[in-house]
């Protein structure tokens, strides 16, 4: 039987009640293969770098990723320890299925 991530969408309606995504500059620490990031996307952030420490996930997230979203998100192999970004410069930070 095949893995089904939240079918009942409960991620998507704890995101849209968290916060205002439109225009909203997002990073994503701890994005593995993308699939949160994707229904973070389709949320209407103006962009969203999303990085993990697993390079081949990376590879996978943006082998991925739709075209459509190619100009509003970056992928990145980083760790949460040594992010590279001055301050300010995101809007909503997420870290979920993390640990």
């Amino acid at each position: 039987m095949p893995l089904v991530m939240d079918p009942a969408e409960h991620e998507i309606i704890t995101l849209l009640k968290a916060a205002q995504w439109d225009g909203r500059r997002v990073i994503e620490i701890g994005c593995g293969d993308g699939r949160l990031t994707l229904r973070i996307a389709a949320l209407a952030p103006k962009l969203i770098e999303a990085l993990d420490p697993d390079a081949a996930r990376v590879r996978l997230a943006r082998k991925n990723l739709p075209a459509r979203y190619r100009k509003r998100v970056s992928y990145h192999v980083g760790h949460s320890n040594k992010l590279r970004y001055p301050g300010g410069v995101f809007d909503i930070a997420i870290f979920a299925w993390s640990l």
